[in-house]
């Protein structure tokens, strides 16, 4: 092996491995998309058999800024 030969196995010995830093993070990406998309699917494959799940029975209480919006208001009401 003479110098040309072992330079151009090293460059693209540099080349490739440049190349995988590159792709490894997407393909790592990828498989954790793939991963979650599958546990969204068996959940929902699971969920399908339960019922719905119903909202809250008990009354809301209305914010601060709506009570004293409110408030506001009826004091207009009363001055005009």
């Amino acid at each position: 092996m003479n110098t040309n030969q072992a330079q151009t196995l090293i460059a693209m010995v540099f080349v490739l491995g440049t190349l995988v830093l590159l792709v490894l993070p997407s393909v790592l990406g990828l498989v954790r998309e793939r991963r979650i998309d599958r546990q969204i699917r068996e959940a929902q494959e699971i969920r399908e058999g339960e019922p719905a799940q119903k909202s809250s029975s008990r009354s809301t209480v209305p914010s601060t800024a709506t009570w004293y919006a409110e408030g506001r208001r009826s004091k207009k009401l009363v001055n005009s």
